[in-house]
């Protein structure tokens, strides 16, 4: 009974810790809001031609000038951006910074996305220690409960990533807030939900489409848990065999049976099909009467998924894109284009095929996967990926390298601006400067994807093992 009460008063000290460091994030977000003279929005690694809050003030500028929000190749967000986000930049609080609403606005995504990622974390744990349980494999002498949600939500409010795409004004975390809510939606079982954020996500950018593949998986086969193959060989090796089988042995293989995770279920799949093609089309239907008079869904598809996919736009960014095909020759280019998008989805079919059984954590590979090769990457990508990878510290606890990459990462977002400034405004370097600087963070993601799915199989390793020494 003591330590029942224990650990109840430890629970409710760990999540009061919890709501204090989230109101910090929040205090801290709105005093960088206030502090003058940053100018992170006209920073390349925080706003790109699809982020950047002033040019959708632009967009939103033209039509309310009775022209299309595409013309002049300025604007190449969803026109839905522009009913939202759109009356946030003009609307002035008097002695106040430039678009204040616009910040607050970035600041409730961030505090949801935050509240959803801690929640997909929670149903995560819980999933993970069941299935420990029922192949009776204890990992850790320490049984208390490790609050790996709590981590992943911290992660993303904390994540300097995260900060400054929130106080230069990105739309990074409206896109943000959509692809946690579509996965928290799917982890819930919650089918619509799930619908919703993926149309959503999908219509911001075009990138997310990659993640109906573990949003599938999600739902057909549950939370990631072990390969059902252990639960199998220990189901089948506690059944009784012999030459009569009388009804207590029959009850103990239904029992174990029962402990089994079910197999594919292709209904909520099917719903969810369904669902997303009943958003799609009312989706559509708004931006076909937003853009009546601007040329309809063609000019919005030409000027945002024909924009994002022909990389028309090669100003500078953290992505290695922009100066490949400011370099190579018109010839080549189409075929480029070709090679670097197909590339993302080449690595989808063997990917799904290894992690099936963990859909969440396949997520966080495509995630970092797209955040390394999609056209205009930005901080906030890199942010969301992240916060993902903090729901499986348990399982990734092992992964090698880690302290080389965190330095990795914190001295390529110090050189960025270095290098970017001596190259623009000093004119001492040229653009290899901050090329190699966009390489080499490039390189980085790759060794933390290539390390992380490494470790992932490496647990599975691990249990296969204790599960198969518990059976002998």
């Amino acid at each position: 009974m003591a330590a029942k009460e224990q650990f109840e008063e430890e629970e409710k000290k760990r999540k009061g810790n919890f709501w204090i460091w989230m109101v910090l994030s929040v205090i801290f977000r709105i005093v960088m809001i206030y502090f003058p003279n940053l100018n992170l929005s006209s920073r390349p690694e925080v706003s790109t031609p699809l982020t950047s809050i002033h040019r959708l003030a632009e967009g939103y500028w033209l039509k309310q000038s009775s022209m299309s929000p595409y013309a002049g190749s300025m604007y190449h967000g969803s026109p839905l951006l522009l009913s939202l986000l759109g009356p946030l930049t003009v609307r002035r609080i008097e002695g106040q910074p430039d678009h204040l609403l616009c910040s607050f606005a970035f600041v409730v995504a961030d505090v949801l996305s935050a509240l959803l990622i801690r929640a997909v974390g929670q149903n995560l744990q819980r999933a993970y220690y069941r299935n420990l349980r029922l192949l009776k494999v204890n990992l850790s002498k320490n049984s208390e409960f490790f609050p790996a949600g709590d981590i992943a939500s911290l992660v993303y409010l904390w994540n300097p990533f995260t900060i400054v795409a929130c106080v230069g004004l990105s739309t990074s975390p409206i896109e943000n807030l959509a692809i946690v809510l579509t996965l928290y939606g799917a982890s819930k079982g919650q089918v619509p939900l799930a619908a919703f954020g993926f149309v959503v996500a999908t219509h911001l950018s075009l990138y997310p489409i990659i993640l109906i593949i573990p949003v599938v998986l999600l739902l057909g086969n549950g939370l990631d848990a072990p390969p059902r193959k252990l639960f199998l060989q220990r189901s089948s090796s506690r059944v009784v065999v012999g030459p009569s089988r009388d009804s207590c042995s029959q009850q103990e293989e239904v029992i174990n049976q029962s402990e089994v995770p079910n197999g594919f279920s292709l209904r909520p799949v099917m719903y969810f099909l369904l669902w997303v093609s009943l958003f799609s089309v009312y989706l559509l239907l708004l931006c076909g009467v937003s853009l009546k008079q601007f040329g309809g869904l063609w000019e919005m598809f030409r000027s945002t998924y024909g924009f994002l996919l022909t990389v028309q736009d090669l100003s500078p960014n953290i992505g290695v894109l922009w100066y490949l095909f400011a370099e190579v020759f018109e010839f080549f280019r189409d075929f480029y284009l070709i090679v670097f998008h197909i590339n993302i989805l080449f690595m989808i079919t063997p990917l799904a095929v290894r992690l099936h059984h963990r859909p969440l954590f396949l997520a966080f590979v495509l995630l970092s996967i797209s955040a390394m090769l999609k056209s205009y990457p930005s901080v906030g990508d890199s942010a969301l990926y992240l916060s993902f990878m903090g729901l499986f510290v348990y399982e990734l606890v092992d992964l090698e390298f880690s302290f080389f990459l965190f330095c990795g990462y914190i001295g390529i977002s110090l050189l960025s601006p270095v290098m970017h400034n001596l190259w623009i405004w000093r004119g001492t370097g040229n653009a290899n400067f901050y090329f190699a600087n966009a390489m080499a963070y490039a390189c980085f993601q790759i060794v933390l994807v290539v390390e992380s799915v490494s470790t992932m199989l490496n647990h599975d390793r691990k249990l296969r093992k204790l599960s198969a020494v518990k059976l002998s």
